[in-house]
């Protein structure tokens, strides 16, 4: 497969070589990944199991036994990727460079496909610069665990890459970030499952503001986050169609430090986190006034309190510990109904910590983690959105992974 990868790459650096001559350098990366995975129960995930979430809810059979309570793994190189970077000639005083990057993880449940990673072209001046193409998301950021699991401390730290146009001006350690963010792999949830159409037909990209301070090695940093919806163009009222004027528009905000130093990094973010499903992470927004006539509706966004810490240490054995929280803190408004729409909108908290141990030598990695994550399930409480956790499962969770990075 790395040879494969290997190939196609350089047969389409000789033909971009031979078409731009010597003002382009390439320079290609990747790693051959594979992964094994045990979990105690069913879970919340994707990519089959490969991208973990938080263990389902108790579903009793008819003689009282969890259906849920099924001990499940499987083996996977899905994540096995490859890029190139690309700098190119300048365009004024600006310099210019472009990336690509994809792996096998494939679309919706269809995986061993190409998938496009990242893919963005990018300006730099002194200073400043500004990307337009699909990268991390900007509430991802430059503080991330560093975890075997790949959903990298999701849900408890958001995870998604976008299209995007962003700007950054940096100066005496303090950078400045402004990006309009919209989606294409990862999506918002609504009454349509999770879907590309609520951004797309709100005409207004999700925006992002944010702050980050560098000084020695330290780096500490916060920012904003709108992201406005219209979660239906149109109703159904006993078999007549209506067209209706719905939307709804939530704020997030987030604070995040990372020393990196020596043998040690340590980090931690905590996050105000409203329906930022694209993000995957938990929340969504409920129906707080339905018009009897017309089925029109008016919507409150969830919110979520979230936070995580993870300290590393090491160079060629190199432990770690992982630590992340959640609490559902509702929608601050009645809801007219018990609809709502988004991820684990019925858990009331969800809890997770971890333990790793990863070997490390020059293009090789080879690392086992253990993780226990435990939901509180219960019921929704109509007066502001909360639930009323009565009940938590638990989940044991390891994982074996193998790379080799070039």
């Amino acid at each position: 497969m790395r040879k494969r990868f290997v190939l196609m790459a350089a047969f389409l650096a000789a033909a971009a070589v031979a078409a731009w001559g010597k003002d382009f350098a390439f320079r290609f990366y990747g790693q051959v990944r594979a992964d094994l995975f045990y979990n105690s129960r069913a879970n919340e995930e994707t990519v089959d199991g490969l991208f973990y979430m938080y263990p389902k809810d108790i579903a009793p059979d008819a003689g009282g036994r969890d259906l849920n309570a099924t001990p499940n793994g499987s083996f996977y190189v899905l994540y096995t990727r490859l890029g190139v970077d690309l700098a190119g000639p300048q365009v004024g005083k600006a310099r210019t460079s472009a990336k690509i990057e994809a792996d096998f993880r494939g679309s919706g449940s269809d995986y061993s496909l190409p998938r496009v990673r990242q893919a963005y072209v990018q300006l730099d001046w002194p200073g400043s610069s500004l990307l337009v193409g699909q990268t991390w998301h900007p509430l991802y950021g430059d503080v991330a665990p560093q975890v075997m699991n790949l959903s990298t401390g999701a849900p408890f730290q958001p995870f998604s890459r976008a299209p995007m146009v962003r700007y950054r001006f940096s100066a005496k350690g303090v950078s400045l970030t402004a990006a309009l963010v919209w989606q294409s792999q990862y999506l918002s949830a609504g009454p349509g499952g999770k879907s590309r159409d609520y951004l797309k037909h709100s005409c207004v990209p999700e925006a992002y503001a944010g702050v980050d301070y560098r000084r020695g090695r330290w780096l500490a940093g916060a920012g904003v986050e709108v992201l406005s919806l219209v979660p239906r163009t149109q109703s159904e009222v006993e078999g007549r169609a209506y067209k209706v004027d719905e939307r709804v528009t939530s704020v997030s905000c987030e604070a995040h430090v990372r020393y990196a130093g020596g043998l040690w990094m340590a980090a931690a973010k905590t996050l105000i986190a409203s329906n930022l499903t694209q993000a995957s992470m938990l929340g969504g927004y409920g129906v707080t006034a339905i018009d009897t006539r017309t089925g029109q509706r008016e919507y409150a966004p969830l919110r979520h309190s979230s936070t995580w810490a993870n300290v590393v240490y090491g160079r060629r054995w190199r432990p770690g510990l992982f630590a992340g929280y959640v609490k559902n803190l509702g929608t601050g408004k009645p809801l007219a109904s018990g609809e709502l729409y988004g991820t684990g909108t019925d858990v009331g908290q969800l809890a997770a910590g971890g333990v790793e141990l990863t070997y490390n030598l020059p293009h090789w990695k080879v690392g086992a983690e253990y993780m226990y994550s435990a939901a509180w399930y219960g019921a929704l409480d109509l007066g502001n959105g909360r639930v009323a956790a009565s009940r938590s499962v638990g989940n044991h969770r390891g994982v074996l992974s193998v790379l080799y990075l070039f």
